[in-house]
């Protein structure tokens, strides 16, 4: 278990198009383990724009962050940008390299990828874009958390919070892990079974793809191949 005296650097990186909820999910739970001091790492201090019409705004800039002892990456369609910002990869590697844990969430996984943190792992993204893995060397395993190592990932927005519970319960024990859960009252029944591809309606899934991530997708491999 993690002792209470020492701290606990956790470090998120954020920056403009952000899907909130891949950060600030995981972050309400991992800030109550032992010893958590929470960094909020982005180019500049200045509003972070996220994809929920607020502004979010960091502690620390990418030059005076902490070493981080957890780091991670959300998603949101500001990935793009993230994956083309040569000092933003540079600030992932040289903290990844120092990390006992180095983390996505959703999308974030291709930022990884872009760094060259997801090579020969096997790692998850959102469903709609986990044919980009293999373009890193990663291999796309379909589960919400994926641990391959000191690399973990997890799927789309929500599954930020499996992955908070993951580490909490490999850090500060399964029965911590436990009592965050409970006292978070972290007990989903959504109301409609429609929360993967897998089992929802395909009509929905094509809407979506079509509407948005398609041509997402095809801008990201675009940005991939010519890198």
């Amino acid at each position: 278990m993690t002792d209470s005296q020492q701290p606990f650097h956790i470090v998120f990186l954020l920056f403009d198009a952000i899907t909130q909820l891949d950060f600030t999910g995981p972050a309400q739970f991992l800030a109550r383990m032992p010893g958590a001091v929470v960094h909020t790492a982005a180019k500049a201090m200045q509003p972070i724009q996220t994809d929920s019409g607020f502004a979010m705004l960091p502690n620390t800039n990418l030059a005076d962050c902490p070493q981080a002892d957890l780091l991670c990456v959300p998603g949101g369609f500001g990935t793009r940008d993230v994956m083309q910002d040569q000092e933003t990869l540079q600030f992932l590697r040289d903290q990844a390299a120092g990390a006992q844990y180095v983390t996505s969430v959703c999308t974030g996984s291709l930022a990884l990828g872009a760094a060259g943190l997801l090579q020969g792992k096997r790692a998850t993204s959102h469903w709609a874009y986990t044919s980009l893995l293999e373009k890193f060397g990663a291999t796309y395993e379909p589960a919400r958390v994926v641990k391959d190592g000191n690399v973990i990932t997890a799927g789309g927005v929500t599954s930020g919070i499996d992955f908070a519970l993951t580490v909490i319960a490999e850090i500060a024990g399964q029965q911590f892990a436990e009592a965050v859960q409970l006292g978070l009252e972290y007990d989903p029944h959504p109301p409609f079974d429609s929360g993967n591809p897998t089992v929802a309606d395909p009509k929905l899934v094509q809407m979506l793809n079509d509407r948005t991530y398609g041509d997402v997708l095809k801008e990201l491999e675009k940005l991939i191949d010519a890198s």
